[in-house]
């Protein structure tokens, strides 16, 4: 599955349709900004994988700071089965920087 773009996702959310969004963040960095879904931190995914609350066939959007351990998260949900995981390039930076130019 390929990844997903800071503006296909500012569009799809701009859009008002439903994401399932996995952040992987700290719990601190989550509650400091966040754009929704669900947090569970990357050192937590892997013990917590079956308790995800997504179907193996769902679209899930992993996002993080700067997109490297969203990346790490979308490989290990892959090795697992989920079939429609995608990882936000540039992570939520990019998605901020983006926001900054069209304002």
């Amino acid at each position: 599955m390929p990844s997903i773009n800071s503006l296909e996702l500012h569009d799809r959310l701009q859009s008002g349709e439903t994401l399932n969004l996995l952040d992987v963040r700290e719990e601190i960095e989550y509650h400091t900004y966040n754009i929704g879904g669900k947090n569970i931190p990357l050192s937590k995914v892997n013990e917590n994988i079956n308790q995800l609350g997504y179907n193996k066939t769902d679209e899930i959007i992993v996002i993080c700071k700067a997109g490297l351990r969203s990346q790490t998260a979308t490989d290990l949900l892959t090795r697992n089965g989920y079939l429609q995981v995608r990882n936000l390039t540039g992570g939520l930076m990019a998605l901020q920087k983006l926001k900054q130019q069209t304002l």
